[in-house]
């Protein structure tokens, strides 16, 4: 790995291109070469902008009961999710308010929302920090189907939730809406944007999207194999977890303290025991499966398919979830797709194949709005994972000075880099 590239904030802060691809890897200044390293570590605290703390904010987190039904049906070990919970940050005044649409699995208040709220916020954003549709908590509380992954029907539920969080907040002086999101957030964002021209309820100002997925099949085939990666020392006796923890374990006992955050991962990358590539591959693959699995499980549960939790079967606060979320497990993104997915959509919308359905739920459904879409703008990673061939020419193409192209990051791990917040803030000030 390369050592950190001395340029100085001052450098930094002025590089504000037109045409990202135009930025040399030095001008940029991002400091981690490696995509997966960049991914799991994100930016080093002394390369991230200056954002308010929590104590300075005006925050709250508040609930909206949305599908008042599935407080009879869903077992009483899902009442932390029967009503969906959000959370807003208040100006003293009148301000401009900006949605957050959580990336992959992530709940509204994952790190790297958050890490959003604080930038808008110091930036005098109202902010409403927003999960995504495929979260535990969305699919139970908001989710009309509970089949997440439609993204024309994703974005219809997540326009519901926040013409809610408007009703329920009708007191905030707003003098007008943007919309950002990241990761499969970034995608949803870009479909709340198409719906709300027509039913105009927030008339975003701008809308950005922040490593967005292009065909979003692509992007989950690119994760889902990272699991698949061969990782020296994992054999019928040693799994891979096993070779993380001695890892870390090793670590601790060098350095005498351990915290399991983003500085300690960076620190640790630095280390003689640094995990390789196939090691960090698989550690954001694994994620990723966790993530499947549990919108599997939450769907199967909901909608009593009978694909992992027997219809029938007696759930409550005593019943142990755990064998049924090892069968999740065995399902990746795939599998869910094809079992429950795709029948749900040929049922509602009348669906047919498969590439039809790759079709809808990917940015290419959008393509002549974002072409002619003043409003909306893109960021991405030249080096991010998910991307597959074609997907930088196509976002190219259809953006045209509206896309921001950085030279590494991997998957949104620049989010917080200085160098990116101020590019954020200025596209949001027009």
């Amino acid at each position: 790995m390369r050592l950190l590239l001395c340029l100085s904030a001052l450098l930094a802060l002025v590089v504000t291109p037109a045409h990202a691809a135009d930025i040399s890897v030095e001008q940029y200044g991002y400091p981690l070469s490696n995509p997966f390293e960049a991914t799991i570590a994100t930016t080093p605290a002394p390369f991230r902008a200056d954002l308010p703390e929590d104590d300075d904010i005006d925050q709250a987190d508040y609930s909206l009961r949305l599908r008042p039904e599935r407080e009879f049906t869903l077992p009483d070990n899902f009442w932390a999710v029967k009503r969906l919970t959000y959370r807003l940050a208040k100006q003293p005044g009148p301000a401009p308010l900006m949605f957050i649409i959580s990336g992959t699995g992530a709940s509204y208040s994952a790190g790297k929302t958050e890490s959003l709220k604080r930038l808008f916020y110091g930036a005098g954003y109202h902010v409403v920090q927003l999960s995504s549709p495929t979260s535990f908590d969305f699919i139970a509380a908001a989710s009309r189907y509970a089949t997440p992954g439609y993204s024309p029907g994703d974005a219809k539920d997540l326009y519901r939730v926040m013409q809610a969080v408007r009703a329920q907040q009708h007191e905030l002086p707003v003098t007008e809406f943007n919309l950002v999101g990241y990761s499969l957030g970034a995608l949803n964002a870009a479909f709340v944007s198409k719906l709300d021209e027509t039913r105009q309820s927030f008339n975003f100002k701008r809308v950005l999207m922040i490593n967005p997925p292009v065909n979003l099949y692509t992007s989950i085939s690119n994760l889902d194999k990272l699991v698949q990666m061969q990782v020296d020392a994992i054999d019928s006796t040693t799994t891979f977890y096993e070779v993380i923890l001695e890892k870390l374990t090793r670590y601790y006992r060098q350095q005498g303290t351990i915290n399991l955050d983003e500085a300690m991962l960076f620190d640790f990358q630095q280390s003689a025991l640094r995990l390789t590539d196939e090691q960090m591959a698989m550690l954001i693959g694994s994620v990723f499966r966790f993530s499947a699995a549990d919108i599997a499980f939450t769907s199967d549960l909901i909608n009593r398919r009978g694909l992992i939790v027997p219809p029938k079967y007696p759930i409550d606060e005593g019943t142990s979830l755990e064998p049924f979320f090892r069968r999740a497990l065995l399902c990746d993104f795939d599998c869910y797709i094809t079992e429950q997915l795709i029948p749900m959509w040929r049922a509602q919308q009348d669906g047919g194949s498969m590439a039809q359905l790759v079709q809808q739920v990917s940015l290419y459904a959008l393509e002549d709005y974002m072409r002619t879409s003043p409003k909306i703008g893109v960021m991405h990673n030249a080096d991010d994972i998910i991307l597959g061939a074609g997907d930088l020419g196509f976002l190219r193409r259809t953006f045209g000075e509206r896309m921001t192209l950085y030279p590494r990051g991997g998957h949104c791990g620049n989010l917080t880099y200085r160098v990116n917040a101020h590019d954020m803030l200025e596209f949001f000030r027009g």
